[in-house]
């Protein structure tokens, strides 16, 4: 039998704690099902005021711990969770840096001391799993706010404790690059002459904690085999390409997984009526209900929906579509959308609305159980993103036995295989012209009509395992190399 491993699992959001972004589901989910396969999982990350008391024990773990920031130390006091359902999860609580409306800023923009704020808290997840005698085999980094790890490990955290301690640094999306002042590294506590350089976290002048992850990590991976090849080019590297190309033999790719206890149509809460492949007669319910929710004209039942949930802005490929909507509403189709983001996009769909009326359905803002309905009640589902690190959506759209017709990019192409004689799950298009868009959903829409191939294109995608079952199993796998590597070094 393989032994346990000590998994340090460092994030600065995960879900039901605090939650940004897709980076929460994925910290929240993958340590739950690394500790049903037997790892010894703790989670880490700042207590932010969305953090209910009731969820804590009532006294900390350590009342006070002294943690660096530049040249002075500053304590913290660090709470558990109480729950002994989940995995047990560690806080940072410091009020001035951590206890703020926003995780990363406000709606001025990011807040102003962030490097502050990250560096406080990598030092800390050092200090506190060495004052816990919590000695991890792995400590498991994602994105920028905690790329400072890997690199403190080579410098003034290089001790004894941490002789067996691999770490592997996750990439969410390269778009987030954690880039600060050059004369700031002071505060990071990493020592120019070491640190400060071309192959370390020197960026154009500045400090990146990204790039800091990923030169410093034992391993770096993202969240899909794709994504893992598209960062390597210019196109999606975004001024990294040339270090990750440089880091290529120790890049990997591995999809986040779907939590199906919470995106299943069987025992979804937030839908109309629950449905299964064997019986799909609540999926027609959904799309009556929805349809009467978004106030589209009711003749549209027999027709195509499409859904999207989704940022509204250009990585999102929103203006492809903005494109081609008057040529996609001349298809008989309806169409409804749950969003926020850039307000002229927001005002040109309000604008597609006006102009096709009771064709077009529009919620706004962060509405998760608007959402569920969203994906149970339509028909094709959109994602024509310019870059999508992996994707979620799509994955919940085949499991609600809706349509994806996505940009095979990123996670979206490892997880959509374009419909043909029987085999296949969705529609995927290459380039960014907005008529492959239409084109894509024009082939959707003439499937909708043979009844007969839509169920089986539906049965396809419902069939699908995106669990993070399987996902976790990859993890513990590349955890196991990078433990093997430390034990026989190369």
């Amino acid at each position: 039998m393989e032994s346990t491993l000590k998994i340090l699992f460092v994030s600065s959001e995960a879900v039901p704690y605090a939650k940004s972004g897709g980076l929460a589901d994925v910290a929240g989910s993958l340590p739950q099902a690394l500790t049903e396969a037997g790892m010894d999982v703790r989670i880490i990350m700042p207590l932010y005021p969305s953090i209910r008391k009731v969820m804590l024990d009532k006294t900390p773990v350590i009342e006070k711990l002294a943690i660096p920031l530049g040249d002075t130390e500053l304590p913290a006091s660090i709470y558990m969770t109480r729950s002994t359902k989940r995995v047990p999860a560690l806080f940072v609580h410091r009020e001035d840096l951590f206890f703020r409306p926003g995780l990363y800023g406000n709606s001025a923009g990011d807040y102003y001391d962030n490097l502050e704020r990250f560096t406080f808290f990598c030092h800390a997840v050092l200090r506190i799993a060495n004052e816990l005698d919590f000695r991890p085999d792995i400590i498991h980094c994602h994105d920028w706010q905690t790329g400072l790890i890997p690199a403190l490990l080579r410098g003034p955290y290089n001790e004894q404790f941490f002789k067996g301690t691999s770490t592997l640094f996750t990439i969410h999306n390269m778009g987030y690059q954690g880039v600060f002042p050059g004369h700031k590294l002071n505060v990071t506590g990493l020592k120019g002459v070491d640190f400060y350089h071309q192959e370390g976290v020197e960026y154009w002048g500045n400090i990146s904690l990204l790039k800091s992850g990923i030169v410093y990590a034992d391993a770096v991976n993202t969240v899909s085999p794709t994504y893992a090849e598209e960062i390597c080019m210019r196109e999606f590297g975004l001024g990294m390409e040339g270090i990750l190309n440089n880091r290529k033999d120790s890049l990997s790719g591995i999809l986040n997984g779907v939590d199906y206890e919470i995106w299943n149509p069987e025992k979804d809460t937030h839908i109309h009526k629950n449905y299964s492949l064997k019986n799909l007669i609540g999926k027609n319910l959904c799309k009556k209900e929805l349809i009467k929710e978004m106030g589209l004209d009711p003749s549209l039942f027999e027709k195509p929906i499409v859904g999207m949930v989704s940022r509204l802005d250009k990585q999102k490929g929103l203006d492809l579509l903005l494109e081609i909507m008057d040529k996609l509403m001349a298809l008989d189709a309806g169409l409804v959308l749950l969003g926020s983001g850039d307000p002229r996009i927001e005002t040109a769909l309000a604008e597609a609305k006006k102009g096709h009326p009771g064709k077009i359905g529009i919620g706004t803002g962060f509405n998760d159980p608007l959402a569920h309905r969203i994906i149970a009640g339509s028909d094709i589902f959109l994602i024509p993103s310019r870059y999508e690190p992996c994707g979620l959506t799509q994955m919940y759209a085949l499991k609600y036995g809706t349509v994806p017709v996505v940009r095979a990019t990123g996670g979206l192409n490892d997880t959509v295989f374009s419909y043909e004689k029987g085999i296949g799950n969705g529609f995927k298009f290459k380039g960014t012209n907005p008529e492959e868009l239409l084109s894509c959903i024009k082939q959707a829409i003439e499937l909708y009509k043979n009844k007969t191939e839509w169920k089986r294109i539906i049965a396809n995608g419902m069939k699908e395992d995106f669990s993070w079952k399987k996902s976790g199993n990859k993890y513990i796998e590349l955890y196991r190399k990078l433990k093997e590597k430390k034990v026989r070094p190369a």
